[in-house]
């Protein structure tokens, strides 16, 4: 097939889009398909080695049968694109407007999940005049997060009431929306999806941080973390994982691809953190080692992702709009 692979992007995940970019593009190519790499800039432009891309509605995009949106975070992750992409006709990897918007406001999803009772901490929303009551309420220490930011941008740590109005303020930095959880003790897993109606889970991993916590530096440095696979967490707990990972996939209405990230209590409870519809896409990225882990290598993960992609596009298309 012929492919478009979009990288870069407005969000400060910038840098981070065009390394998963660049393996995508590789990993395409290795598995036969002929790939056209677009670069979207700080600024927003569209360009390509070739020079300038042109948008034009039902015309698809650069001739591609299939693009995938190597994009994370903010204008990327967030449905902007999607939207854009469904706008232009043309099927592209991962999940649609709505999921993507959902899963990126962590408000959203989370108070998605406690309508259906899915395990979580404790959170509340930085709104209202008793919000600081609120925050108090869910203990120390305590997590102040941008609701719709990526790769623990604007995240602090509070282990002090005193410190939690600078911590809001640099999160308001980032995001008018701010969360408040409270802390889990457990370990972090993750597990990755694959699919669309019938999506299939990878071996669960655990992330150990060489720091304090899984920030930034710790993701994207080198020898920043380590991932353990499979996670030391028993079997039975191991199958919880990987079953929460596809309930909350189908229950957020993702496609194609999420990583589901989760704690895992010293009592065995498992609670459900977040879903990242667009995770990092390099080959040592968690979501891609996950499933090299579980015996699907880089390139057929690319392979299958464009594949499904065209499905969806194909049995959403047959309905009358």
């Amino acid at each position: 097939m012929r492919a478009v692979v979009l990288g870069g992007g407005r969000s400060s995940e910038h840098e981070v889009s065009l390394r998963s970019a660049a393996a995508v593009a590789a990993g395409l190519r290795a598995a036969g398909h002929e790939v056209v790499e677009v670069t979207i800039g700080r600024d927003g432009s569209w360009s390509q080695p070739g020079g300038s891309v042109e948008l034009i509605p039902a015309a698809g995009l650069l001739g591609a049968e299939v693009v995938f949106p190597a994009l994370h975070g903010a204008f990327g992750e967030d449905g902007s694109v999607q939207g854009l992409l469904e706008w232009l006709d043309v099927p592209y990897v991962g999940s649609d407007v709505l999921a993507s918007a959902v899963c990126m406001d962590k408000l959203t999803l989370k108070r998605l999940f406690a309508a259906h009772g899915i395990p979580q901490v404790e959170f509340t929303a930085v709104e209202g005049s008793d919000w600081w009551g609120r925050c108090e309420r869910l203990g120390l220490p305590l997590w102040v997060k941008p609701s719709r930011m990526g790769s623990s941008v604007g995240i602090t740590r509070v282990e002090r009431l005193e410190d939690l109005d600078e911590a809001v303020e640099l999160a308001l930095r980032h995001d008018p929306r701010v969360i408040v959880e409270a802390s889990a003790k457990g370990r972090e897993v993750e597990c990755s999806v694959l699919g669309n109606e019938a999506p299939e889970t990878s071996q669960p991993g655990e992330i150990v941080a060489h720091a304090e916590w899984y920030d930034f530096e710790a993701k994207y440095t080198e020898g920043g973390m380590e991932l353990r696979v499979p996670a030391p967490i028993g079997e039975a707990t191991t199958t919880r994982v990987r079953e929460l990972a596809a309930e909350v996939f189908a229950l957020a209405g993702c496609a194609g691809l999420a990583r589901c990230d989760f704690f895992v209590e010293p009592g065995g409870e498992v609670l459900v953190n977040e879903i990242n519809t667009m995770p990092g896409f390099t080959e040592t990225s968690v979501y891609a080692k996950l499933f090299e882990s579980s015996g699907v290598p880089y390139p057929e993960l690319c392979d299958r992702l464009v594949t499904l992609a065209i499905e969806r596009h194909e049995r959403e298309r047959s309905h009358e709009f």
